[in-house]
């Protein structure tokens, strides 16, 4: 489903996503109310969200999407790259932002990622969006990694500093099955949905820090 109150955008979007065999435009919407109405009756694999949007923007729609059972993935387009609602969406459950500028194979990629389980947390633009807008550390860092063990703790870190599971798995000598399992742990163990919410968590801690690689 596309969902932007810019009509023109929304139609080349909708275009794009046509031109790809394996997809289809489920719906449409201009804005988040209309969104919520359309998943009523309608099976969706993935929402692309506008962030602002009238009547009800993109992050409150992201939050009341994440209520539903078996919601959709949720992929956040975005006019700036330091927009403060990007990262207040991927707290309320987004897997990713891309700029609405961005080429159409790029986004088409995104979509193909998130609806995969993964997260679009790798390009600078997140790390430094989230290092630029998480403020003071309101989390103590030992109280997030004390629950995992020492291994995860690797792994936690290497993954929030936007390391995929290939990178992770070279960097401290892991096939990527075996970082894959320690991933999921994690999530478990901190109570997290996606990889999106442990970078996050990984800042506000202050387990990582802005500008740390």
């Amino acid at each position: 489903m596309i969902v932007d109150d810019h009509e023109l955008l929304r139609n080349g979007l909708t275009m794009v996503v046509r031109s790809q065999p394996d997809m289809e435009v489920a719906a449409e919407a201009a804005d988040g109310l209309a969104a919520l109405k359309a998943l009523e009756s309608r099976r969706v694999d993935v929402v692309v969200m506008d962030i602002r949007m009238p009547r009800m923007d993109g992050v409150t729609a992201t939050r009341e999407i994440q209520r539903l059972d078996n919601p959709p993935k949720v992929l956040v387009l975005t006019t700036f790259d330091l927009d403060e609602h990007v990262l207040a969406a991927l707290r309320a459950g987004a897997s990713g932002f891309m700029l609405k500028d961005a080429p159409g194979e790029e986004i088409i990629a995104a979509i193909r990622y998130v609806h995969r389980g993964d997260s679009i947390i790798a390009p600078a633009t997140t790390r430094r969006l989230i290092g630029r807008l998480v403020a003071k550390a309101n989390t103590d860092p030992d109280a997030v990694l004390k629950v995992l063990t020492e291994r995860e703790r690797e792994v936690f870190l290497s993954l929030a500093r936007g390391a995929s599971n290939a990178e992770i798995g070279v960097e401290l000598f892991l096939s990527e099955t075996t970082v894959k399992t320690h991933v999921g742990r994690i999530l478990t163990k901190l109570g997290l949905r996606d990889r999106v919410q442990a970078v996050v968590l990984a800042y506000e801690s202050g387990v990582v820090t802005p500008g740390e690689r």
